[in-house]
């Protein structure tokens, strides 16, 4: 019986190997939004992560909770395609400075384009700890031409995508990202 299981879940990997980013970016945000409660209530997310590359280490809220995503640690191509990324040159939800969030247009972060100056973001650390912004910004900037800051006198939040949100993307010939910058409140 287990090696029929083992079988089973190692064809399921194989064929998630070849699936489409887009499949793949919900497919892990499902299995990932089913284990974060778990890891909160327990020893963290380590034994509920089965790669090594990157692990949830947050949980992005936005639109009344319409809008719930699992932030993964690192901000690599390889962790961009299961989910948002934290990087880590950055400070961490809730900490002075910036915390820089990176997600990719076509799949998770499609919403920034909908967001609003004034509306909230909610960030909950795994230890439980809510931390909410306003929206305070949005703005398109070429990567080439400049950086976002990552010192800040309080605590701020930028959530950066590819830009334009539609047609197709290639970072040589696109350089251009879109930035949702918010400012905490609680």
């Amino acid at each position: 019986m287990r090696i029929v299981a083992c079988l089973l879940c190692l064809g399921f990997w194989q064929l998630g190997q070849n699936l489409p980013p887009a499949p793949k970016a919900w497919v892990a945000q499902d299995v990932m939004q089913r284990n974060w409660e778990r890891a909160a209530a327990s020893d963290g997310v380590s034994s509920l992560w089965p790669w090594d590359f990157a692990w949830p280490m947050a949980r992005l809220s936005a639109r009344d909770g319409e809008i719930d995503l699992i932030v993964l640690a690192g901000g690599g191509e390889q962790t961009l395609a299961f989910g948002p990324g934290h990087l880590s040159a950055s400070a961490l939800p809730g900490q002075r400075g910036n915390s820089v969030i990176a997600g990719h247009r076509d799949t998770h972060f499609n919403f920034l384009k909908d967001l609003a100056v004034g509306e909230s973001l909610t960030i909950e650390t795994i230890d439980g700890t809510l931390h909410v912004y306003t929206i305070i910004n949005l703005d398109v900037l070429d990567a080439r031409r400049g950086s976002l800051t990552l010192d800040s006198d309080g605590s701020t939040l930028s959530l950066v995508t590819g830009y334009p949100f539609s047609g197709r993307h290639d970072r040589r010939r696109q350089p251009m990202r879109y930035v949702v910058t918010a400012k905490k409140l609680l």
